[in-house]
């Protein structure tokens, strides 16, 4: 596919806007990363493959693992006296 078009200012910059077939290259979607490398002939454009990120599944008991009333923090809960609950509007 060949289209036309225009390199244009924007901002400080100059820019290629996809317009038109353009837009429905397949795997090209708004605010995708891509590569562009640059040699004699032009420029080609490639998208930059996402990495995808493995999930760990973690089982309650490595959660909890060393946790204490300390380092969980229990020392810090807050007792709410009924008293400052009511006066509050």
């Amino acid at each position: 596919m060949k289209i036309q078009t225009t390199i244009q200012k924007w901002g400080n910059s100059l820019a290629i806007r996809i317009t038109g077939p353009l837009k429905t290259i397949p795997h090209f979607t708004a605010n995708m990363p891509i590569e562009i490398e640059v040699n004699e002939e032009g420029l080609i454009i490639h998208p930059i493959a996402a990495k995808k990120r493995k999930l760990k599944i973690f089982k309650e008991a490595e959660l909890l693992k060393g946790l204490n009333a300390k380092t969980a923090h229990a020392d810090e809960l807050i007792d709410i006296n009924q008293k400052e609950f009511d006066n509050h509007d």
